[in-house]
């Protein structure tokens, strides 16, 4: 009787254990799914820029940095992510190449409508990059073993995302600046603010320093400029019904 109560007791638990363990990596994934889709909503986000860029046949005064710096920066996080770097972290590995794959097809089309000094220029620099992310490749195998290799990619990605929000603080300069939302589409920010909780949640699930710090930095940027956004825009709305004086 007492055995059958131990063995009884014992399932129990061992069933409760296995239960807790899928709803946590059912919410791990669910996390870094989400963060997932939102990041593709921003990786399609300047569709409209390059349909306008292939209709005139230029890149006008558009720049292609932003894309070069964005494939670095996916490319740094997709190795970072991958099973000999880092384990468990596959969804980080799915989101980057994705992006870097955007970058790549932006990063083309501007090469080919730029005019000829501006086409040599981004030609260089996008060598340059892939050369560059080539060197970190090698350095990382064939210099660290696996714990410092790790360390090593996770700095790397942590400064590469963390450069990538000089973008929202210079959009959020420019709205306290001219008092205005017009440069900050809403569900750019939206999304962005969404993507970045998501990835922090994902870190902070599987306990990877180098994954929520980065996303809970943009996390902070996105709710500053949600609320920037609901305060210049009820501001404009109340500025447009105060009636003209005759």
């Amino acid at each position: 009787m007492n055995s059958w109560v131990v063995s009884s007791e014992a399932t129990a638990a061992t069933a409760t254990s296995l239960a807790s363990y899928s709803f946590y990596d059912i919410c791990c994934y669910a996390a870094g799914i989400a963060g997932n889709l939102f990041a593709f909503v921003l990786f399609i986000s300047p569709i409209p820029t390059f349909k306008r860029i292939v209709r005139n046949k230029s890149t006008e005064q558009f720049s292609g940095l932003p894309y070069l710096y964005s494939l670095l920066n996916c490319l740094i996080c997709m190795w970072y992510g991958l099973p000999f770097i880092s384990y468990g972290v596959v969804l980080i590995v799915t989101v980057n190449s994705i992006g870097a794959a955007f970058q790549l097809v932006y990063l083309t089309l501007f090469i080919i409508y730029a005019d000829t000094r501006r086409k040599l220029r981004m030609g260089g620099l996008l060598i340059g990059a892939l050369c560059l992310f080539a060197l970190i490749a090698y350095v990382s195998l064939e210099l660290f073993d696996h714990p410092s290799r790790q360390t090593l990619l996770g700095y790397l990605s942590v400064a590469s995302l963390i450069s990538m929000f000089a973008s929202p603080l210079f959009i959020i300069n420019l709205v306290i600046k001219t008092k205005s939302v017009e440069f900050m589409p809403f569900y750019l920010s939206l999304a962005t603010f969404l993507m970045s909780v998501s990835f922090f949640a994902y870190g902070m699930l599987l306990h990877d320093f180098f994954i929520y710090i980065p996303n809970g930095i943009g996390t902070l940027l996105g709710v500053v400029q949600l609320l920037l956004y609901a305060y210049y825009s009820r501001r404009s709305a109340d500025s447009s019904r105060v009636p003209l004086l005759a």
